[in-house]
């Protein structure tokens, strides 16, 4: 059944197209469909998104070869062929090897298309200082940088809350969030795309304190987290300093002021 359906594709011209989703840094076999390679067999492969030959195998003569070094090296070292059924592994992937590949037999033409994606970084989430709509509840953010192709989501428990998506490369995403401080329900922050994704669950407890307008300098530590803190600390440090080195310069003034006096009194003998 294979075998007479490769010959009505042949007989008809039709290229078959797959397509392939791979993760940047993995390796990745765009697979021949062959069990085996016959007598009479060549085979190519050519990366089409750059015109360039970058393996082939000729069975009458029993060579075999990759042309790593074209395209500026660009697949050195990472290419492997399959001599018994022709399939081509692409190992250590970035995403300039995302493209169209194909494979040309003296049966068939084989297409596929391979998507590669960029390692997804882990979600942050953080307290919103700039923005609260009452004293009841606590605003979050939760942020990711230098992604692309991507969906950030809030989630609570298994039920979406609120998503973003965006297609371009190398941008920023935020999502904000506002729970009460009360809250015991489970609140986590999903970054993904169609073949991974990153999680990062909230602790309401580690995040959020209430902020009242008692204790004003406690609250306002928690509230705009501890970077606001350690700023009051070296700036109360600052001027710790500073008074002591006034203080120190009065003394040393006042004592030397009467030996000055003694130096320019006349001598009246």
């Amino acid at each position: 059944l294979l075998s007479l359906f490769l010959i009505v594709l042949f007989l008809f011209g039709v290229t078959v197209l797959k397509s392939v989703s791979v993760k940047e840094g993995d390796s990745v076999t765009l697979n021949s469909g062959l069990t085996e390679i016959m007598d009479d067999d060549e085979i190519q492969w050519r990366f089409v998104s750059e015109n360039a030959l970058i393996a082939e195998i000729n069975k009458p003569t029993d060579i075999s070869t990759v042309f790593d070094d074209v395209l500026d090296g660009r697949f050195r070292n990472r290419l492997k062929l399959d001599k018994q059924t022709g399939s081509l592994t692409i190992t250590n992937i970035t995403t300039h090897h995302a493209g169209e590949y194909e494979q040309r037999t003296n049966k068939l033409t084989e297409s596929f298309s391979l998507t590669v994606y960029a390692r997804l970084p882990v979600p942050v989430i953080s307290r919103d200082c700039s923005s609260s709509s009452s004293s009841s509840y606590c605003s979050l953010v939760c942020s990711v940088v230098n992604v692309g192709h991507v969906t950030l989501s809030w989630y609570k428990g298994n039920s979406l809350l609120s998503s973003i998506s965006v297609s371009d490369l190398s941008i920023s995403l935020s999502l904000p969030l506002e729970v009460e401080y009360q809250d015991k329900n489970s609140y986590s922050c999903v970054l993904n795309n169609p073949i991974s994704n990153q999680t990062t669950h909230l602790d309401i407890s580690q995040l959020c304190q209430p902020c009242s307008g008692t204790a004003a300098d406690i609250n306002s530590v928690h509230c705009c987290g501890s970077t606001e803190a350690v700023i009051r600390l070296v700036l109360s440090a600052l001027v710790g300093v500073a008074t002591v080195i006034l203080l120190v310069y009065e003394i040393r003034s006042r004592r030397a002021q009467p030996d000055q006096t003694h130096i320019h009194t006349p001598d009246f003998l």
